[in-house]
């Protein structure tokens, strides 16, 4: 079954993302952009997943949610579809599952026969099968590109101890870009393999070598030297703070004398507010009950950044949120956790110099009130004195960047060209 090449037959694209609601969120945005712009959508994932998915994706008769079925796998209980749901040793499993439903998928796109499929990184697989149906793929990653071009290279195959992950690898644009010992370790787990099944990193590395082409959640203007670093290679579970963590950063918020919200999440199977009177310092909730609010929970996080009242983000330095957090007009505090987020922060208060990553200890990554009393006084409260002045100022000048309509619409128009010219 081959695709037809008619210019004026009207796109078809599917949207497969892992199911992660950090993975789905992009995938969102992307087809309601590319539905304005007359492309047809449908979008796979889970059935627990659908509800939220349909208060974001707009269903228009371009776009349509299509549920699928998650194979039994044992020691993954039926109904956890997504990974905010599960323990980092079901999230392994999940990507199990994943790899079982290739016949589901064949069935699926063979009777849809869509032109693209953009696609997550856990369907490594998903490329051949798609080729065979004569169908085009596009690896759709929802990271900064930074990310990738550090980690998801060809030259790491070789080279992923903690000593090589410290240093960027050969040809990477800067120089300047290190990871400490602790950042580093964390990295590690993209290369293990868990029940005999390809790791995180060879998982990419396949979709990287055999999709059609690779899409990226960034532009030239914040990550260009990165994104053609990736031209020259390719021609979170979830992380929750440990107790001392909770506490120093509470700490740290109640010294900055500021009002604050904490959104404080904690593994499945526990219960979240007796976490939280486990975590928190003796004392504390007494002593800021007027003017700070300790919550646990899924929460509209768009919503609560784009309040007026809310003017300082202290979060993990995940993409999605960074960029949420400055079309919000918030100020940036990065407090990385793993993974890409460590890269991440370092684009955000490094090359962009739009935000301040809270300090820590080199080996350990231990964080102690006082630094983050520091990062957020230097954005929120010195603001007539470097660096608060020009981190203002380049936040400022990103949001304003990101909040240009003509230029975000100007990419998604460059997006659909770049599909019709590969619907050759």
């Amino acid at each position: 079954m081959a695709s037809s090449g008619d210019s004026d037959e009207a796109l078809h694209v599917v949207m497969f993302p892992y199911f992660a609601f950090g993975h789905i969120s992009p995938f969102v945005q992307l087809s309601n952009r590319l539905c304005v712009h007359g492309i047809k959508v449908s979008f796979f994932s889970a059935p627990a997943n659908i509800s939220r998915i349909k208060s974001t994706l707009k269903l228009t008769p371009q776009a349509q949610i299509i549920p699928l079925h998650i194979p039994q796998i044992e020691g993954l209980p039926p109904g956890l579809d997504s990974t905010s749901d599960m323990t980092p040793a079901m999230a392994e499993l999940l990507k199990q599952a994943i790899d079982l439903m290739q016949p589901q998928i064949t069935t699926l796109l063979s009777q849809l026969k869509p032109h693209f499929v953009f696609f997550d990184f856990a369907q490594h697989w998903l490329p051949k099968l798609a080729s065979q149906l004569g169908i085009k793929t596009l690896r759709f990653s929802v990271f900064a590109t930074i990310s990738d071009a550090y980690l998801m290279v060809p030259p790491r195959q070789d080279s992923n101890t903690i000593d090589d992950l410290m240093r960027p690898p050969n040809g990477f644009p800067s120089r300047n870009i290190a990871l400490k010992e602790f950042e580093a370790r964390d990295f590690l787990y993209v290369f293990m393999s868990f029940h005999g099944k390809p790791s995180v990193y060879e998982r990419v590395l396949e979709c990287l070598n055999n999709c059609t082409a690779i899409v990226n959640k960034t532009c030239n203007e914040m990550e260009g030297p990165y994104v053609d670093f990736m031209r020259t290679q390719y021609q979170n579970l979830e992380t929750f703070l440990s107790k001392e963590q909770i506490r120093e950063l509470a700490l740290g918020l109640e010294l900055t004398g500021l009002p604050f919200l904490v959104i404080l999440n904690f593994p499945a199977n526990t219960n979240g507010e007796t976490e939280i009177g486990r975590a928190l310092p003796d004392g504390f909730m007494e002593r800021v009950e007027n003017r700070g609010v300790v919550h646990t929970g899924w929460v509209q996080q768009q919503l609560i950044l784009a309040h007026n009242s809310v003017g300082c983000y202290v979060f993990h330095s995940g993409y999605s949120s960074v960029i949420e957090g400055l079309v919000n007009d918030c100020q940036l505090v990065l407090l990385p956790l793993k993974g890409d987020q460590y890269i991440n922060s370092k684009l955000v208060a490094g090359d962009m110099r739009a935000g301040v990553e809270v300090k820590r200890k080199e080996e350990s990554g231990h964080f102690g009130k006082e630094d983050v009393v520091e990062a957020v006084k230097t954005v929120m409260m010195e603001v007539d004195k470097e660096p608060g002045v020009s981190i203002r100022a380049n936040q400022n000048r990103w949001r304003e960047f990101l909040l240009n309509h003509e230029i975000q619409n100007k990419f998604i128009a460059d997006l659909v060209e770049g599909l019709k010219a590969l619907n050759v």
